[in-house]
């Protein structure tokens, strides 16, 4: 488990960015597998998200997680009896009780907290949704209730730079959207590049002033740690498993 620097001394949340450790899940699986999305025994699922609940103090019913499309959508909860399915790639709310999750396997998790308005928040942050501004739709969600407010916001842990290998025609979306994504990139080779996602996240939160650090952990590299889609595809492994990070107000 890591924690945010920032949001530990923020009295009145809890969070945490859960690595693969701890869970009951096995084989490509283990331990700590929260993706209700992979083909790992649904039962196994089950006791892990149990298990979060347990950790972030809430009911096994008020972790709420997201059916993520990779989209720039956000979605803010309302009901503290909420039940309804959520397609989204960021979820907001006021109501305590609540945890709020996302999971991830080499995409970005971002946890954040509004110290005006109360807001908690999650994002999952791959790279279609960072660059169709699911980072800004979250942020102008929050001030568009709190205009004078006071973001924190954790990255969590992500494929790094070194490992996160792209083509040209990736490139060249990011370019076409604005030329200064260059910077984004270093050359590999003629045909491939890499991406630093965690940075290209860092900005667009900066951009908005949201006030960040980071828990800095390449998800690829840290195998112990944590579930990667893209070491799993390297491997030639059938699925994968994903890590979980929560936030919820005390």
């Amino acid at each position: 488990m890591f924690y945010s620097k920032k949001l530990k001394k923020i009295k009145g949340i809890q969070h945490c960015f859960f690595s693969r450790k701890g869970g009951y899940s096995a084989g490509l699986y283990k331990y700590l597998n929260c993706g209700r999305g992979s083909k790992d025994n649904k039962n196994n699922i089950k006791k892990n998200l149990n298990l979060v609940s347990r950790k972030m103090k809430v009911k096994s019913k008020n972790l709420i997680l997201m059916h993520q499309t990779h989209s720039n959508k956000v979605f803010e909860i309302k009901k503290k009896d909420f039940k309804s399915k959520i397609y989204a790639d960021a979820m907001l709310t006021r109501n305590k009780g609540l945890a709020l999750g996302v999971v991830t396997a080499d995409c970005v998790p971002i946890l954040l907290y509004d110290k005006k308005s109360k807001f908690i928040g999650c994002i999952h942050a791959g790279w279609k949704g960072a660059i169709s501004n699911i980072i800004k739709n979250t942020i102008s969600r929050i001030n568009k209730i709190e205009p004078n407010s006071k973001i924190y916001a954790s990255i969590g842990p992500c494929i790094g730079k070194k490992n996160y290998e792209v083509d040209n025609d990736f490139f060249d979306k990011f370019i076409l959207k604005s030329p200064q994504n260059k910077k984004y990139f270093t050359k590999k080779n003629k045909t491939k590049k890499l991406f630093n996602l965690r940075l290209f996240v860092a900005d667009k939160l900066a951009e908005q002033k949201v006030r960040f650090d980071h828990v800095n952990y390449d998800t690829f590299d840290e195998k112990n740690k944590f579930f990667s889609y893209r070491r799993s595809k390297i491997l030639n492994q059938s699925d994968y498993g994903r890590c979980i990070s929560a936030i919820s107000l005390v």
